[in-house]
C-alpha cells in the first residue's frame, strides 16, 4: 500500500512539471533591414546615443519645455490611470497565481437543536449540541497538465504589456506637451507677428488716405489699403483665438494650470538635440507599443497551453481534520479527532466540441496577435521613415524659406522707398507688404513643422522615457512579488 502511495506521489510530481504551451519563437520582423535611401533622406547617419537611451531633458533645451514636461509626468490623468492599470494587472496575476497554492482554511462551527417528543425515536423532547473546529483545503486542483500554469504565465505576459502600455503612454504625454508647447509658441509669434503687420498697414492706410484727399492716390489704392488692414484684423482674431485655445490644451496635458511667468525661448533657437535613427531592428527593444505587442502575443500563446490542457482529466482535493464533540468543553479531548478526504477527478467524455473550439479560439487569438504584432513593427518603421525624410527636406525648405523672407524684405524696403519718393505707386508698395507678412507667417509655420517632426522621430525611435541618460538594459521578465496580505 505504501509502495502504491508512493508510486501515486512520484507521478503526481513529475506530470506537475509538464507544461503543454507551445514552444514561442519570435516572428520575423516584416520590414527592410535598412530605412529607405533616396533624395529626401540624409546620405549617412552620425553615430550617436540612440533616443530610448537620451533623457527627455537632454533632448529638449528649452527649460520652460522641461519644466511643463515634468508638470505632466506629475499631474496627467491618462498617465495616472496607466500607472493604476499596471499595479490593477499585477493583483490579477498574484489572484491567478494562487491558484498554484492550496488554499488552508480554519473552520469552526456550533450548534444545538431541541427535537420535541412526537419527533424524537425515544418519545421525549431533548436538546443536542454538537461543536467542531476543522483545518483543510478545499478543491485544490492538482496541476497535473499545467492548465494553472498556463494562465498564471498568460496573466504575468499581460502586466509586463501593462507595463510597457504605461511606458508608451508616458512617451506619448512627453510628445503631446511638446508638441503643444511649441504650437503655442508658434502662434504667439504669429500673433505678435500680426499685431506688428497690422499696425504697419494701418499707417499705410492714413498715409494713403491723406494722399487721396489730396488727389494724389485713386479711390483704388484706398481700397487695396484697407482690404490689406482688414486682412490683417482677421488674422489677429485668428491667432488670439488659437494662442488661448493651445493654452487651453496645455492645461489639459498637464493636468493643472499653466505657470505663471514661463520664459521661453523663440522657436529660432535650438530647442532640440538631433539623435540618429540606429536600425530597423533596434525599434523591437526600444518601441514600448512593439514590446507590448509581443507581450501581449506570448499571453496569447500561454492561453494555448491551457486549452490543450482542458482536454485532460482534472483532479481536485479537498480534505480537513480537527475535532468533534458534543459539548464545548470536549472538543479538544482525547478521542474526538475526525478527519476527512476526497478527491475528486474529471474526465472530459463529450462536450459537443465545446473544448475544440475553445482550443481553436485561442489560436486565432494567437494569430490575432502576430498580426498586431507585426503591424506595430511596421507602423513604427513607417513613422521613423516619415521623421527621417522630414528632417532633411525640413533644413532644406527652411534655408529656401530664409532666403525668401530676405529677399521679400529687400522688396519692402525699396517698394517703401520708390513709394515715399513718388517713383511707384502705393500698390506696389501694397503688395510688398503682403508678400512679407505672408513669407514671414510660412518661415514661422514651417520651423513649427520642423520641430514637430523631430519630436515626432524623438517618439518615434522610442525615446521620452528616461528623465536621463540610461543604459539600454534587456527587459527583465521578472514576476512581481506575490503579496499574501
Amino acid at each position: 500500500m505504501s509502495k502504491s502511495l508512493l508510486s501515486l506521489a512520484v507521478t503526481a510530481f513529475v506530470l506537475s512539471g509538464c507544461s503543454l504551451i507551445p514552444d514561442y519563437q519570435r516572428p520575423e520582423a516584416p520590414v527592410a533591414a535598412q530605412y529607405p535611401q533616396g533624395p529626401a533622406y540624409s546620405s549617412a547617419q552620425a553615430p550617436g546615443q540612440a533616443a530610448a537611451e537620451q533623457g527627455w531633458k537632454q533632448f529638449f533645451h528649452d527649460p520652460a519645455l522641461q519644466q511643463l514636461i515634468q508638470t505632466a509626468l506629475v499631474n496627467n490623468r491618462d498617465l495616472r490611470v496607466a500607472a493604476l492599470n499596471i499595479d490593477a494587472y499585477a493583483a490579477q496575476y498574484r489572484i491567478q497565481r494562487a491558484d498554484l497554492f492550496p488554499a488552508v482554511s480554519a473552520n469552526g462551527a456550533g450548534s444545538r437543536q431541541r427535537t420535541p417528543a412526537r419527533m424524537s425515536q425515544t418519545g421525549q423532547s431533548g436538546i443536542t449540541s454538537q461543536y467542531s473546529a476543522t483545518l483543510g483545503i478545499s478543491a485544490y486542483e492538482l496541476d497535473l497538465f499545467g492548465r494553472v500554469r498556463s494562465l498564471s504565465e498568460e496573466a504575468l505576459q499581460k502586466y509586463f504589456a501593462t507595463e510597457e502600455a504605461r511606458r508608451s503612454t508616458q512617451i506619448s504625454l512627453v510628445a503631446s506637451v511638446a508638441n503643444a508647447y511649441l504650437t503655442w509658441q508658434a502662434d504667439k509669434e504669429l500673433l505678435k507677428l500680426t499685431q506688428d503687420t497690422l499696425g504697419a498697414f494701418e499707417q499705410s492706410f492714413k498715409l494713403t488716405s491723406r494722399s487721396s484727399e489730396v488727389g494724389v492716390a485713386s479711390a483704388l489704392d484706398l481700397s487695396q489699403a484697407r482690404t490689406s488692414v482688414e486682412n490683417a484684423r482677421v488674422q489677429l482674431a485668428r491667432y488670439t483665438r488659437q494662442v488661448a485655445q493651445d493654452e487651453n490644451s496645455l492645461t489639459l496635458l498637464l493636468g493643472t494650470g499653466l505657470p505663471a511667468n514661463i520664459a521661453s525661448k523663440p522657436l529660432s533657437d535650438d530647442l532640440l538635440a538631433e539623435v540618429p535613427a540606429g536600425l530597423p531592428s533596434d525599434l523591437l527593444q526600444r518601441r514600448p507599443d512593439i514590446v507590448q505587442a509581443e507581450y501581449n502575443l506570448k499571453a496569447a500563446n500561454a492561453n494555448i497551453g491551457a486549452a490543450r490542457a482542458a482536454f485532460f482529466p482534472s483532479i481536485s482535493l479537498t480534505a480537513n481534520a480537527g475535532t468533534l464533540s458534543p459539548d464545548l468543553g470536549g472538543l479538544f479531548k482525547g478521542g474526538s479527532g475526525t478527519w476527512s478526504f476526497a478527491p475528486q477527478i474529471n474526465i472530459p467524455i463529450f462536450n459537443a466540441g465545446s473544448l475544440r473550439a475553445s482550443l481553436d479560439y485561442s489560436k486565432i487569438q494567437k494569430e490575432i496577435n502576430v498580426a498586431n504584432y507585426e503591424k506595430a513593427i511596421q507602423t513604427g518603421f513607417q513613422e521613423v521613415s516619415d521623421g527621417l525624410a522630414a528632417r532633411e527636406t525640413y533644413k532644406q525648405q527652411l534655408d529656401a524659406q530664409r532666403g525668401f523672407v530676405a529677399a521679400n524684405q529687400d522688396y519692402y524696403r525699396l517698394a517703401e522707398r520708390r513709394y515715399r519718393i513718388g517713383v511707384d505707386s502705393n500698390l506696389t508698395f501694397l503688395d510688398a507688404q503682403r508678400q512679407l507678412f505672408s513669407a514671414q507667417q510660412s518661415l514661422i509655420t514651417d520651423r513649427l513643422a520642423q520641430l514637430t517632426s523631430e519630436v515626432n522621430l524623438y517618439k518615434a525611435l522610442g525615446g521620452g522615457w528616461n528623465a536621463q541618460t540610461a543604459q539600454n538594459e534587456p527587459v527583465k521578465e521578472e514576476a512581481p512579488t506575490l503579496k499574501l496580505f
